[in-house]
């Protein structure tokens, strides 16, 4: 007997399956099918790895690299050992892809994002490689089950919403579309905070992801590259030319962690490349012998608080200087890695533009444009006025806001103090800027000091949005009306200066992770309805709209919504030891936790059904069955948001535990939501709660995946759900609110949030409930914040849409009661939803800003 099939039979211990197998779509039944999109990309050949192939590489993975038998082998070796033999089976592929780019020196994009929320990867990675049904049936050979070992992996916390879930869409659908694409960011150690409730209230512990190691990155300390800091400038002669020279305090190594990014069964893998920093020197062994313990690692402490945590809190001095710190640290490496790359091969800098697009998602890596032009400037002898051209032509912006305190402004004191010969230049982009200004506006310096990109006063400041519109060649919004309020509110004067500079990409995301992977029913479904080839060419699902009218399409999509809760309550019960009653509607509100988002709403919302119960007004049969899951993380400084959280939570546990309401309303909120508990719960969800204030949200990404997967809509018109709402018609959408033209009539005529209150007699009973201390132990001052706040402020205007919001649930209530046509209204939401697909916004990309071809 050979040893494999020796350690066959004597698996590991016994393993339970903790969720449901990732197997293969079944057979086409549908129409045959030719692609005809343009990345609508035919399959490579079949892999070459069979199932015993695939169990010798496992079982070659444990033994030569982890030093186990499988009969000896934890469930983490297990893992990392199918994880490695996946990754070998990407390696040649994106060894290969590499080597075509550099060969054809094709244009490459350049993704510059301080976040990647990219998930488990061994999933997306057999899924890419067509390898399900071989992993699984190796790992049945071996006596262990696969979806064991894909509940083993530790999500990368390297994101904080939908910023960073964006990014690792983008790449995904670079590398499925073949398109030569580096994506470039921090490898934080501890990332995103690990939320867990005590009491009812947020505490963040830290996200310890790395703990058992990370078998999908490669470290490359060799390519190390220095990134300085502080210091002075300095002028010096050179051969009678007189230039300026940068004198650093300090710096700090990056070293690259790269990852790889597979495309979707096309041979493609792209590559994502994390900074890490490390101290030049990081240890004293003079200081250590004199007893100095801690002083002789200082420099290696200090160094590697850099990539620490995601977004570290920044209500202190020392917490703003760190954030700068991380911004220039991850960008200056990734500039010099593209520099060198292009000199390394004996390119001229100066064809830069053609080689290279860098794209600013966000804020955060707008200091890459002073970074660029010190490069060429100083350490390429180029003039200004060549550098600030070539420069121009290298960078693009995505701005992701439209709240005047997201768009980053630091102040002169600690840029200057940090960065000072970046302060320099910037201070030299900006009075040419403002020539240029005073030429297309002469004698009005009113509009020139309204568009500095460092703002006059007592405490001046560099406005990174400025400095990325005037640097980069287009600045585009996430959404139609997104990019609209960014050229008519957020950055009019700059629209109306430079009106070519500005256009949309409305946002999308990756129908492989959050259809194929997250709901493989509903993946199967669609691809027995439609064919396949859909996941390439997501606007194919508007042939799903005839199975609408179809009765046993119909049931059987309620069966895949019916098996989702099931699973999703599996998935509760062992995570959080809570259940969900599957019978129940699955109201979803998953986001990051603002006022603007207006989980306040959702909450008086919930607050007022109970209240109408308890107060006799409405008995409890007549409420329908229904439960609100909430998903939110607050800033750690965030004071107001990690109330409302307290508040939620201890809503929940008077709700949830009062019997008069029969169990017909149940509230959840399971900490630390994920990409993985969203890949669960968004195919369960029934309504998709998009509640913003208009003119508030810049797209959202969520809205689209809970449309995709049979979710319907009840939203304002705000973000990217001015376009859902378009696509999938109003009989299909659950509207409300004020549109942002009346929220800003609002706000001018003087909104007076008491005077709704008092005029609004169910809205009064909600609050007042809130305030009684009935969900406070009888405490009637411990939501006196979020009562006081909401009557005197409410800055993003909840109560003046309660009243809407109530009778727009109350349709939602009527349509839920009849299942099969609520059924169809689901079918044609997903069959109305292939716009939003990353695919077709990285295609938009390409064509509007990028114009970057795909290399086969």
């Amino acid at each position: 007997m050979s040893e494999y099939e020796t350690l066959a039979e004597a698996p590991a211990q016994p393993q339970q399956p903790v969720d449901e197998a990732q197997t293969k779509e079944p057979e086409n039944r549908g129409p045959s099918y030719r692609p005809t999109h343009p990345f609508a990309l035919a399959p490579v050949a079949a892999p070459a790895y069979s199932v015993d192939g695939f169990v010798r590489e496992f079982l070659h993975e444990l033994h030569a690299d982890l030093g186990v038998q499988l009969s000896r082998s934890t469930v983490n070796d297990q893992y990392v050992a199918i994880a490695r033999t996946v990754r070998n089976y990407l390696m040649a592929r994106w060894l290969e892809t590499g080597k075509k780019v550099r060969d054809t020196k094709a244009k490459q994009v350049c993704y510059l994002s301080a976040e990647y929320l990219l998930g488990r990867q061994l999933g997306n990675a057999l899924l890419a490689t067509e390898l399900n049904d071989i992993a699984d049936e190796a790992m049945r050979t071996c006596g262990l089950d696969l979806q064991v070992l894909l509940a083993q992996e530790v999500e990368p916390g390297l994101g904080n919403g939908g910023l960073g879930r964006l990014a690792a869409c983008f790449i995904d659908s670079l590398a499925t579309m073949a398109v030569p694409c580096i994506g470039y960011g921090i490898r934080y150690e501890y990332g995103i905070f690990r939320q867990s409730f005590v009491d009812g209230r947020q505490v963040e512990h830290p996200d310890t992801w790395l703990t058992l190691g990370n078998p999908w990155e490669f470290p490359h300390p060799e390519a190390a590259v220095q990134v300085n800091f502080a210091g002075h400038t300095e002028r010096y002669d050179d051969n009678g030319v007189e230039r300026t020279r940068w004198v650093p305090g300090f710096g700090v190594l990056g070293v690259p962690y790269n990852y790889m990014v597979p495309g979707y069964r096309n041979g493609r893998v792209n590559t994502l490349r994390l900074w890490s920093a490390q101290a030049i020197d990081s240890f004293d062994l003079s200081v250590f012998n004199a007893g100095e313990y801690v002083e002789a690692v200082r420099a290696q402490t200090f160094a590697e608080n850099i990539t620490k945590v995601l977004y570290p809190e920044d209500s202190t001095p020392q917490g703003k200087e760190l954030r700068l710190q991380q911004q220039y640290f991850f960008v200056a490496c990734s500039l010099k890695d593209q520099v060198s790359r292009l000199l390394g091969e004996g390119s001229d800098l100066h064809t830069l533009p053609q080689r290279v697009i860098f794209q600013l998602n966000d804020t955060h890596p707008v200091i890459g444009i002073p970074e660029l032009m010190r490069i060429l400037i100083d350490e390429q002898g180029w003039e200004f006025d060549d550098a600030w051209a070539t420069t121009r032509e290298c960078f693009a912006y995505t701005c992701h806001t439209l709240l005047p305190e997201a768009l980053e402004v630091w102040p002169v004191e600690l840029f200057a103090r940090l960065l000072p010969r970046h302060y320099e230049i910037i201070d030299a982009i900006n009075a040419q800027f403002l020539a240029e200004v005073r030429a297309t506006y002469p004698g009005d310096e009113s509009k020139v000091q309204a568009m500095s990109i460092i703002s006059a006063g007592p405490h001046p400041a560099v406005h990174m949005a400025y400095l990325a519109t005037v640097g980069g060649s287009k600045v585009n919004g996430v959404a139609e009306l997104h990019s609209q309020l960014l050229r008519d509110k957020v950055l009019p004067d700059f629209s109306t200066m430079w009106p070519e500079r500005f256009t949309n990409v409305t946002n999308g995301v990756t129908p492989r992770r959050f259809i194929r992977l997250a709901n493989r029913h509903l993946s199967a479904l669609i691809s027995d309805a439609i064919g396949t080839g859909w996941l390439t060419d997501l606007e194919r699902l508007a042939e799903l709209e005839p199975y609408a009218l179809d009765p046993e399409f119909r049931a059987q999509f309620r069966e895949v919504k019916a098996h989702n809760k099931r699973r999703l309550n599996r998935v509760l019960t062992a995570r959080d030891e809570v259940s969900l009653d599957v019978t129940h509607m699955l109201d979803v509100m998953v986001k990051r936790l603002h006022e603007y988002k207006r989980q306040s709403l959702k909450l008086l919302h919930i607050v007022s059904l109970y209240e109408q119960v308890v107060s006799g007004a409405v008995p409890a049969s007549q409420v329908a069955p229904r439960t609100v899951i909430f998903g939110a993380k607050a800033a750690p400084g965030y004071a107001l948001a990690k109330e409302t959280i307290y508040l939620i939570n201890r809503v929940a546990e008077v709700v949830n535990n009062d019997a008069r309401l029969e169990g017909r309303l149940k509230v959840l909120f399971p900490p630390n939501y994920n990409v993985t508990l969203a890949e669960r719960l968004i195919p369960a969800a029934d309504l998709s709660e998009q509640i913003s204030l208009a003119g508030k949200e810049a797209s959202g990404t969520g809205n689209m995946k809970l449309a995709l997967n049979g979710a319907l809509t009840i939203g304002t018109e705000d973000g990217a759900n001015v376009e859902i709402h378009a696509r999938v018609g109003d009989d299909n959408y659950f509207s409300f609110g004020m549109d942002e033209p009346a929220v800003e009539a609002l706000l001018a005529a003087g909104y007076r949030p008491r005077d709704t209150y008092e005029t609004n007699p169910r809205l009064k009973a909600a609050i007042d409930l809130i305030a009684s201390g009935t969900f406070s132990g009888g405490n009637p001052h411990e939501f006196d914040g979020f009562v006081g706040n909401i009557l005197s402020e409410d800055r993003f205007c909840a109560l003046a849409d309660f009243e809407s919001y109530m009778a727009a649930q109350v349709r939602v209530e009527q349509a839920y009661a009849d299942e099969d046509s609520w059924s169809q209204m689901a079918i044609l939401n997903v069959a109305r939803s292939g716009y939003f697909s990353s695919d077709r916004s990285v295609n938009d990309y390409i064509e509007r800003i990028w114009h970057v071809p795909s290399v086969r």
